[in-house]
């Protein structure tokens, strides 16, 4: 699975000794930030001290994130465990380039005003209805 958006949270690594085989381990957790309507965080992790050190991920950085998600349970209760196996830094456009670029590419569309205007209202038309004092139609709501 992937994941892109802007890193807003840069947490202090854990690291330990393994009491099964011994050996020293250290994982490091992040959280990122979508640019959807409406913005998602998500925490991962990436486990291994040769890994935090080649992705060397900093706060404010724009990440294309590919992860596995895995579960397990503790105590009668069950977590999720999202860990990174491959970071990719994206490249944005700065602002004064993309804008003439959408506006070549989408000219009709973003001169449509929303909603679309109404054509007037002849005299003849049965469908038309009477306007209020304030301009109004009739049984236009107020919301």
């Amino acid at each position: 699975m992937e994941i892109t958006g802007k890193i807003i949270a840069v947490l202090p690594a854990n690291s330990g000794v393994s009491a099964r085989t011994g050996n020293p381990w250290m994982s490091q957790e992040f959280v990122i930030e979508t640019h959807d309507q409406y913005p998602r965080k998500c925490c991962f992790r990436v486990f291994g001290e040769d890994k935090i050190k080649q992705f060397n991920i900093q706060s404010g950085e724009e990440l294309t994130v590919s992860f596995d998600i895995d579960a397990h349970e503790y105590n009668g209760r069950w977590f999720n465990n999202i860990s990174a196996w491959a970071v990719n830094r994206t490249v944005a456009q700065p602002a004064a380039q993309a804008a003439p670029a959408a506006a070549q590419a989408g000219t009709a569309t973003s001169s449509a005003t929303f909603p679309p205007a109404q054509p007037a209202a002849s005299a003849n038309d049965p469908f038309a209805s009477d306007s209020d004092t304030e301009g109004n139609s009739a049984d236009d709501l107020p919301f």
